[in-house]
């Protein structure tokens, strides 16, 4: 699946909603194609009590609910309604931790950023490995 056909599926799942308190509800869409080529699609869902989540989250809770882990390829897109433009979004630090914390494999995932433009989260997400201990063999505290 190309990134464009990635990003017209997004686009398709955009349905924004505005609450009376001003809140926003589905105008950040995201979808993912998981290694076994299924998609899955998810809105974002902004919330007073900070609560809420992002498209990613969405999609990527479909996708573990039909019992699936490894994202092959994901995007997320908002539409500018002022000027009806389409925007493909980076995924927040948030997003690209959830992302490689659901399977190790999705640091290969490839994150659409354009058209024409995507980056496997690992160049995304640097230092991901588990740190070494400091100074490995060295009692702590050091002494003098």
């Amino acid at each position: 699946m190309t990134n464009d056909q990635l990003i017209e599926r997004a686009a398709t799942a955009l349905n924004p909603y505005t609450t009376s308190d001003g809140r926003l509800f589905g105008d950040v869409a995201s979808t993912l194609l998981t290694s076994q080529g299924n998609l899955y699609t998810g809105v974002c869902i902004d919330t007073a009590s900070g609560t809420g989540f992002c498209a990613e989250h969405s999609a990527i809770a479909a996708m573990v609910t039909a019992g699936e882990y490894v994202i092959d390829s994901i995007v997320a897109v908002w539409r500018d309604e002022r000027d009806d433009k389409l925007y493909v979004l980076p995924p927040c630090g948030r997003c690209r931790e959830f992302i490689r914390q659901i399977d190790a494999a999705n640091l290969n995932t490839d994150v659409i950023l354009g058209r024409n433009v995507s980056r496997k989260l690992s160049e995304l997400l640097p230092h991901h490995e588990w740190p070494e201990p400091i100074d490995a063999g060295e009692p702590w505290p050091l002494t003098e």
